[in-house]
């Protein structure tokens, strides 16, 4: 029995002995690989934090190593911050790495426009890999870019915590008030100045809803960029208004575009839907004109909320693009509304939505949607709220494009009579592929009918099909295949520019834009 036990403690000490020689790890310099030899940070805003980036580490050796140090070159004054091996820092010793093995490490930051070089707003460090004298390097490179920031206002409470200013909206059906992280604009803000007023001179970046308030005008003038966090947005009061100036652009810098988008500026967002809320025009709002606007990746692109009362139009739309969003991208609610060139597409439930009765005037729009998603559509219309019929007094779509990815692009759901329900399609171009029969047979459909005059149907998935350039990138543009080319009516062309600022010429085409010959 006693040998056994000699025995085992042998074998014990020979597996003890082995297992520390495989983790014996060198100091080890110069050998290193990297996935970059520079991480770009992507533009972010002053003091706004960035996404985190990541390194990948290479061991290319057969040997275990220590990395005598890891660490940035500006050591604690630095802005950029540094995840490895889970630990936090900015200097880090003696970190192991196996042979032929990998490691992350996490890297991102928060700058000032000040910290940055004031010749091209570059913020820059060093990832340092070895030990002094001999360090391997990766660059670290940030543009820091200055913003107007609007901002509700915050309380410390005597536990640390925050209350933030709120804006009422109402009250519900049980009388409780309805409230929402917000602040009115003031025209006389002791940071940003006059806040009715938006320019080019900065972007602006909005935490919450900011507010145009009651007989006031937010102004926002060409080239403006306006950036909203999430949850935030814009609300337009009661007997205030919205005027967008934007002009058309001569470069593709869209140098007189307004654009509202979100504050996420890396590549990997650009295109990402429900960033953000919503521009709400509200009930009893006015005047409200919008020229050369982009509108991109809300939840709801434009929220139109009723009229003023007067029977009169209180929004127009010239040249306004509406791309990503996660519901819909214009939604109309007994409105009075008017556009021209409007483009719309990707949204997660319709294109465009008059809803509960109201007043709309297209002309020369297109009106897509290639969501992914057989269940979106690219215009709805209907005149009941699920207790109240409302009048539709008209639902006019002259020259537009009204086709998506799903078989069937219109929607129209009407509760009401004939007499209270009044729209009309001209010289439109419709995909309508009913597959099952079942709705073709309905009287909203019946394209021969009175509510369609001269409107080409794709009933198919091989005819009468717009050649768009690629909308699945939002490119709309219309090839010289497309059957909207040259089918318009050129009554409500003759004058006209389409989106591009091209002049329309007879025979016009039908859309937003006028057709090309793709290269």
């Amino acid at each position: 029995m006693k040998s056994y036990i000699v025995a085992f403690i042998a074998v014990f000490i020979i597996i003890l002995t082995s297992c520390r020689n495989d983790f014996e790890f060198e100091s080890s310099v110069g050998n290193l690989g990297f996935s970059k030899d520079t991480i770009y940070l992507d533009t972010v805003f002053t003091n706004i934090s960035s996404s985190t980036y990541t390194l990948k580490v290479y061991n290319k050796s057969d040997k275990d190593i220590a990395i005598p140090k890891i660490r940035l070159k500006n050591g604690d004054t630095t802005k950029y911050r540094l995840m490895v091996d889970g630990m936090a820092g900015t200097t880090f010793d003696n970190v192991e790495l196996l042979a032929k093995d990998s490691m992350f490490v996490m890297i991102s930051v928060t700058a000032e426009v000040a910290d940055a070089n004031p010749s091209d707003f570059l913020y820059t460090d060093q990832l340092l890999f070895g030990d002094e004298g001999n360090f391997q390097k990766v660059e670290l490179v940030t543009l820091i870019q200055d913003a107007y920031f609007i901002y509700p206002q915050r309380t410390q409470n005597s536990d640390n915590s925050y209350t933030y200013e709120e804006i009422n909206l109402g009250t519900d059906e049980n009388g409780n008030p309805i409230t929402i992280r917000g602040m009115e604009l003031d025209e006389n803000d002791a940071i940003n100045g006059n806040e009715l007023i938006w320019n080019n001179t900065k972007p602006y970046v909005i935490y919450g809803y900011a507010v145009v308030p009651p007989t006031k005008t937010l102004t926002v003038e060409a080239g403006a960029r306006i950036h909203f966090h999430a949850e935030s947005g814009l609300i337009v009061a009661n007997n205030a208004s919205l005027q967008v100036n934007g002009s058309s652009s001569s470069t593709e810098d869209l140098e007189n575009e307004v654009i509202f988008e979100g504050d996420r500026l890396e590549p990997d967002f650009a295109d990402v839907a429900g960033q953000w809320g919503t521009i709400w025009l509200t009930k009893g709002s006015h005047s409200n004109i919008l020229n050369n606007l982009t509108i991109k990746n809300a939840v709801i692109g434009l929220y139109v909320n009723g009229n003023d009362e007067t029977n009169s139009v209180t929004t127009s739309l010239h040249n306004v693009q509406v791309y990503n969003c996660s519901n819909i991208g214009i939604y109309a609610t007994t409105a009075y509304m008017q556009g021209e060139n409007v483009v719309i597409n990707n949204c997660g439930q319709a294109a465009f939505m008059g809803s509960f009765g109201g007043s709309y005037e297209f002309t020369h729009c297109t009106f897509a949607n290639y969501w992914g998603s057989p269940t979106q559509y690219c215009v709805v219309l209907d005149d009941y709220d699920g207790s109240m019929e409302y009048t539709l007094v008209q639902a006019n779509f002259k020259n537009c494009i009204i086709y998506g990815s799903p078989n069937i692009s219109l929607n129209i759901l009407q509760e009401g009579t004939d007499a209270n329900f009044n729209y009309q399609f001209e010289n439109c171009l419709l995909k309508f592929i009913d597959t099952s029969n079942q709705l073709s047979a309905l009287p909203q459909y019946n394209f021969a009918g009175s509510h369609y005059t001269n409107c080409i149907v794709a009933e198919s998935y091989n005819n009468n099909l717009p050649d768009f350039k690629n909308p699945n990138n939002n490119e709309l543009i219309i090839g010289e295949d497309s059957a909207a080319k040259g089918a318009a009516n050129f009554t409500y062309s003759a004058g006209s520019f389409d989106i591009l600022n091209n002049s329309r010429t007879n025979p016009s085409d039908i859309g937003a834009y006028n057709f090309i010959i793709f290269e």
